[in-house]
This record gives structure tokens, C-alpha cells and sequence, in this order.
């Protein structure tokens, strides 16, 4: 932290990282890599990764926004293919943000929960935060419904486990699901959790 005298008393300059996890942008390591990414300037100049600054002098803007002032909120819907990862960055795999125009990856979206690497289907990406932890708080219970495809026929006893919870190692099992057989060879299901 540096201190500069004004005339209205000593000012304290921080590290970017601190002030953008401070206004809620992001974590301080993730700040970091908004800062390396070149999405960071201050007083119109690309920030850079250690850099001090203070926010009632200094003009910080994150993708074009101005620290302290919300980013128009944005809503994606993506068909997730198989094969890309639910992440926002991966240094060896594409991730669902590497299948988003530049302009969207810009205002600091994310998806909203996971889909594995494999697995096809709708997924949200958005900036909102407070609607993604409202969709992703257990508190809340937003049911999730998934079209599943097996190789082999599912038995009614299979859906009987699924709906009671399954013991998958953890202290407790699953959460009951909801399932609804779809074809005549049982090998295809809703599966609601």
C-alpha cells in the first residue's frame, strides 16, 4: 500500500486485485487474471499485475465498465456440446467462454452450475451473480431435469434407488430424484434432481 499526501489528508493507493474483490468484480485471484488478460486500465491505460491504484482518483474500469458501477447484466443461453469444459478458462481445453463472441466474454460472465465435460444440454452464462446463487443455493431447490441415454436398459428397481438417494461415498446419499421412463427399450429417461 502506498500513501500520498492531499489536501485533504493522506490517501492510500492499493493493489488492483484488493480494490476489484473489494467492489465485488471477482476474487482477488481471479482479479489477477483479468489484470494479466489486459481487461484492466486505469486512467485509460492497461493495467498491469502489481499495480497500485485509488479508487476515488483514479479512474479503474474492468472490460470498459468503471469500478463501482454495475455491468449490464447479460443472459446467454448455450447449447453445450460434448467434449467442452464448464469452466471459465482451462490452459489445455476449450471451455464453454472459448465458444462466446469476444464481446460476451468481456462483461464477466460465467456459467450458472456444470455440465460434465461429455455431457450435452442447455446451459445459462450470465454476469448476474445474485441470479446464479439464487439458481444454485440448495436452500432454494431449483429442480434440474436431464435427458439421460444409457447403453444398457434402466429397471424400474434402478429408478426405485435414484428416487430413494444414491450412496456415492459421501457421509450422506443423494438427494432423492425424480425419473420418468421415456422408450420402450428403457434405455432412455428424465432424470430430475
Amino acid at each position: 500500500m502506498t500513501r500520498r499526501k492531499t489536501g485533504s489528508g493522506i490517501r492510500m493507493k492499493e493493489r488492483l486485485q484488493k480494490l476489484l474483490s473489494a467492489a465485488g468484480v471477482c476474487s482477488r485471484r481471479a482479479a489477477e487474471g483479468y489484470i494479466t488478460a489486459g481487461r484492466v486500465a486505469v486512467n485509460g491505460e492497461t493495467a498491469l499485475l502489481g499495480q497500485q491504484a485509488d479508487p476515488e482518483t483514479d479512474d479503474i474500469r474492468v472490460d470498459g465498465v468503471p469500478l463501482g458501477r454495475e455491468p449490464e447484466a447479460v443472459y446467454l443461453m448455450l447449447n453445450k456440446p460434448a467434449g467442452v469444459l464448464t469452466a471459465t478458462e482451462d490452459r489445455d481445453q476449450k471451455t464453454v467462454l472459448d465458444l462466446l463472441p469476444e464481446r460476451c466474454r468481456r462483461q464477466g460472465v460465467a456459467p450458472v452450475g456444470r455440465l460434465d465435460k461429455d455431457t450435452e444440454g442447455l446451459l445459462l452464462i450470465t454476469n448476474d451473480g445474485a441470479l446464479a446463487h439464487r439458481l444454485l443455493s440448495p436452500v432454494k431447490h431449483v429442480p434440474k431435469t436431464y435427458l439421460v441415454h444409457t447403453k444398457k436398459p434402466v429397471t424400474s428397481q434402478m429408478c426405485e434407488k435414484l428416487e430413494a438417494g444414491v450412496e456415492i461415498g459421501d457421509e450422506t446419499p443423494t438427494a432423492p430424484a425424480k425419473t420418468k421412463l421415456l422408450s420402450d427399450t428403457d434405455c432412455e429417461l428424465l432424470l430430475t434432481i
